[in-house]
């Protein structure tokens, strides 16, 4: 009898323990963008991610793949003479960046849309008046084409010039939530608080993964 229940008891400990690991690795969050099946008979499933890039911050540092490397992120578009959305955008990141300080496992990355205009130097004094932070909050410029592509491509959202508007640029109003993998796994209005405070919410999700 006393066997019948020690086997009883060990067998309880190991589903709870399949349990526990299932649970750990369960996907709290969907994975946006095209997936394809790979491997043998089709079963392993690759997920659309972010490509490498190399941009340069308001610091004249180079931020690229490299820098993203085990991180979750916050990514978006703006440029430093918008009047519309991106005081807006910036405004509510800031509050993504107060929740995430200390963080460091936590990033946001903001690419401007207009990288004639918006030099380090502009990029810098844009940085400052949100009170970014060094190594947190990263304003990135480089490449037009490079830009417009990541936004196309990478992060499946809009940017183009001259597209009829008065201030003669289109981007996204999106915040991109990206996992350690390098996923797409949210998109939330960047103008509208309580979608902000869901991005805020669904970072501290990301992170039980």
């Amino acid at each position: 009898m006393q066997r019948i229940i020690i086997i009883c008891f060990l067998s309880l400990v190991v589903f709870a323990c399949k349990t526990e690991s299932t649970e750990k690795h369960k996907q709290l969050l969907p994975i946006f963008g095209e997936k394809k099946l790979a491997g043998p008979e089709a079963k392993d499933t690759i997920y659309h991610s972010i490509q490498p890039f190399s941009f340069i911050n308001q610091f004249g540092d180079t931020v690229s793949d490299k820098t993203i490397t085990n991180k979750i992120y916050v990514a978006d578009f703006f440029f430093a003479t918008c009047q519309s959305i991106c005081p807006q955008m910036s405004s509510q990141l800031v509050n993504v960046q107060k929740v995430f300080e200390k963080d460091n496992g936590v990033l946001i990355l903001s690419h401007t849309v207009n990288p004639m205009h918006d030099t380090v130097e502009v990029l810098n004094g844009y940085a400052q008046s949100y009170g970014a932070i060094k190594n947190k909050w990263h304003f990135l410029t480089g490449n037009k084409k490079a830009i417009y592509d990541m936004a196309r491509y990478s992060y499946l959202v809009n940017a183009l010039e001259e597209d009829g508007t008065p201030e003669g640029f289109l981007h996204s109003e999106l915040f991109l939530l990206i996992d350690t993998q390098k996923r797409i796994r949210g998109m939330y209005d960047g103008t509208d608080s309580v979608a902000v405070a869901k991005l805020i919410s669904d970072i501290k999700l990301l992170k039980q993964e």
